[in-house]
């Protein structure tokens, strides 16, 4: 079991919940076009990793996974450190990106919508070699581009900085 104490890097946790060859994800439509995230969230202090993605995919989703078989497997780590638009401070987060290989059953109870969102933010299914190429957060294109393909991606992924990623 994994608890983390309050971090110095804010931890994000989130899933790639794959079926039949697509992901799904959050649609937010931005002024500056579209972002694509995957569902998850902060962890609390004192928090497990693996409670805290549960009780995220329960909030947005309004989706219970722990009688799953197999839970949502640790597959990727990505490090941001960017700067947001209207603000000079430094936004950081470590992500821990899991993947879940979701039986069929999963599909008909994920929400359409983003539960705990104050608009009606979409929840769509993407097939995963087009979600690469998508605008996501976490910038894990490259890894759902492997995922598709079958191909290995280092567990580290490449950091997020102002040269790589670009709020929306």
């Amino acid at each position: 079991m994994t608890t983390i104490d309050t971090p110095a890097v804010p931890i994000r946790t989130c899933v790639a919940i794959v079926n039949r060859g697509e992901v799904c994800l959050i649609h937010r439509r931005r002024t500056n076009g579209d972002q694509f995230s995957f569902p998850g969230g902060l962890l609390n202090p004192d928090e497990e990793v693996l409670a805290a993605l549960l009780r995220e995919l329960k909030e947005e989703l309004d989706l219970d996974v722990t009688a799953l078989a197999d839970p949502p497997a640790l597959r990727w780590v990505q490090d941001q450190v960017n700067t947001r638009p209207g603000t000079d401070t430094l936004f950081r987060r470590l992500h821990l990106i899991h993947v879940l290989d979701a039986p069929d059953s999963i599909r008909e109870h994920v929400a359409a919508t983003e539960q705990d969102a104050e608009d009606t933010t979409r929840v769509v299914w993407i097939p995963l070699a087009e979600a690469a190429d998508l605008h996501l957060y976490p910038a894990a294109g490259p890894a759902l581009a492997a995922l598709a393909s079958g191909a290995t991606v280092p567990v580290q992924l490449p950091p997020m900085h102002d040269r790589t990623y670009s709020w929306r």
